[in-house]
């Protein structure tokens, strides 16, 4: 885990939080345009499942290095768990479901109800989710639909399902890494990468010859890097501290400020063109963020607000 999100005083707990957030925002942001970058020549199955397969042996020799013990025999069959929900289902599934056809908009907006997920069975496990994060969350949701109006929204039965059964392992895996016993954080992410990545491999196999590889343009393997190095070791690393460290809710935001990053770079990068519907959710993001984040002091202001207006009327 990067010195950044190791233990700290509680003076500099918000400003970790903080760079945290950014960094899964943006980086995961980007991951769209690399992704699309990558499966110009490269698998996708091969290219999620070699990815983590990496990503878990370096963080396995960082947490060896760093002075953590192997997995118990019970962290193992956790991290197995963990990395089984979103290491293989939920990124594969998504592979399938785009493969089976599913419109751009509706995979975008399905998504987004990952966070209403997480939220869920944190309540059901007895957290408590300030309805403050519930009003922000829809507002994200409602945000990031209109973003993706502008998308393909065809899909077929089975595609649909595939891509609504990802957002809900991602958010079962999720939620499972806060309460199952795990090992230290480098070590518990080697786990459930490596782990996550082999169940991949075995699965990519039966479906894309290895030799495949061996087309992958220079470009591709760029892209490629970059998820791995980013989207991954730094910005995965920093969601799985984010999920320990505050609530369901804020970890979650990044699915519906991920698309509107992404659209930002689509114009900077692709020359892609801004449409009306931008306009109208991007307030909507930012919004929901101020309920997440603020909630609690927007709440109470606006209490006091309208307590001092009533009596204003009243005299």
């Amino acid at each position: 885990m990067p010195a950044i999100f190791n233990a700290q005083p509680q003076s500099q707990r918000s400003w970790a939080v903080a760079m945290a957030l950014l960094l899964v925002y943006v980086v995961w942001g980007t991951t769209y345009f690399a992704i699309g970058i990558a499966l110009q020549s490269m698998p996708p199955l091969l290219m999620n499942a070699i990815r983590f397969l990496c990503a878990g042996g370096v963080m396995l020799l960082v947490a060896l290095w760093q002075g953590h013990a192997l997995p118990t025999r019970e962290q193992w069959r956790n991290s197995a768990l963990v990395g089984g929900l979103m290491v293989f289902l939920a990124m594969n599934l998504i592979g399938f479901a785009q493969k089976l056809g599913i419109g751009s908009g509706l995979m975008a907006t399905v998504v987004t109800t990952m966070p209403m997920w997480l939220a869920l069975w944190s309540r059901w496990g007895g957290e408590r989710v300030p309805f403050t994060s519930w009003i922000g969350l829809a507002l994200g949701v409602v945000g990031a639909l209109l973003l993706a109006m502008e998308g393909d929204f065809s899909a077929t039965w089975l595609g649909a399902a595939l891509a609504f059964g990802a957002p809900l392992c991602w958010s079962i895996g999720s939620y499972a890494s806060r309460k199952l016993a795990l090992p230290a954080p480098a070590m518990a992410s080697a786990a459930q990468w490596f782990v996550g990545g082999a169940m991949g491999l075995v699965v990519a196999l039966w479906f894309e010859p290895l030799s495949a590889l061996g087309q992958v343009s220079a470009k591709s393997w760029a892209a490629w890097v970059y998820l791995l190095v980013f989207g991954t070791l730094v910005a995965l690393n920093a969601y799985l501290w984010l999920l320990q460290n505050t609530s369901a809710a804020l970890a979650g935001s990044y699915s519906f400020v991920n698309p509107a990053v992404a659209l930002l770079v689509g114009v900077a990068m692709g020359g892609e063109l801004l449409t009306g519907w931008v306009f109208a959710a991007l307030p909507l993001i930012a919004a929901a963020l101020v309920f997440i984040l603020y909630g609690k002091p927007v709440l109470a202001w606006w209490v006091v607000r309208r307590t001092a207006l009533m009596g204003f009327r009243a005299g």
